[in-house]
């Protein structure tokens, strides 16, 4: 039976939205990483992971586990005749920021802007909010998509299409931004009920 934990009286909660990286406590306790076992290791994907408990704790069920990060991926990293790493790594940022995640939109607004270059695009999306000026509309357009599906998916409409057509997406990168957002829009919610972010010592 896991542990639950209750009480943080010395974690480092983050003040804001960052692009920092953080640090995160689960609520549930993950599995040992000395006691993983070889299926859940190689539900990982990536066996570096074996470090950080929130894969350690997702472990616990290594066939989910293993659908979980290979949908993830596909969508983030297989960039064939779509769109590219850094439209889709905006959308979950703006899910993520929309569902208040910390920890997900400090991930995913540090590769939109490493990926993009638009530093401060990126940062003026946490600090203010979904419904910042990012300084063009094909940025905007996307944003609005990912904040319509985060909000309900039956939000999004024709409507947002049709504006991220006009914005000069094809159907194929369409679909991609759905992915991208839609995937966070799950993520965010199984991240916030199974613990929060922590600054980590480095950044103190």
């Amino acid at each position: 039976m896991s542990a639950v934990i209750t009480d943080f009286p010395e974690l480092h909660r983050p003040e804001g939205f960052t692009r920092e990286g953080l640090g995160w406590a689960p609520w549930l306790e993950p599995v040992a990483e000395a006691d993983l076992t070889a299926e859940q290791i190689d539900a990982l994907i990536k066996p570096e992971r074996a470090k950080m408990p929130y894969f350690r704790l997702l472990a616990r069920d290594p066939e989910a586990l293993r659908r979980r990060t290979l949908t993830d991926l596909d969508i983030f990293f297989n960039v064939t005749g779509g769109v590219g790493r850094a439209e889709r790594e905006l959308a979950a940022t703006a899910a993520s920021r929309r569902n208040g995640c910390v920890y997900c939109a400090s991930v995913h607004s540090a590769a939109a802007a490493r990926e993009s270059g638009r530093v401060e695009d990126v940062q003026r999306l946490l600090d203010e909010g979904v419904g910042a000026d990012l300084g063009d509309e094909a940025w905007n357009a996307v944003v609005a998509a990912s904040v319509a599906l985060t909000d309900t998916p039956l939000g999004f409409d024709e409507g947002d299409i049709a504006r991220l057509r006009a914005a000069g997406y094809d159907d194929a990168e369409i679909i991609d931004v759905i992915n991208g957002a839609s995937f966070f829009n799950w993520a965010n919610r199984l991240m916030l009920s199974l613990g929060e972010p922590e600054v980590p010592a480095r950044l103190r």
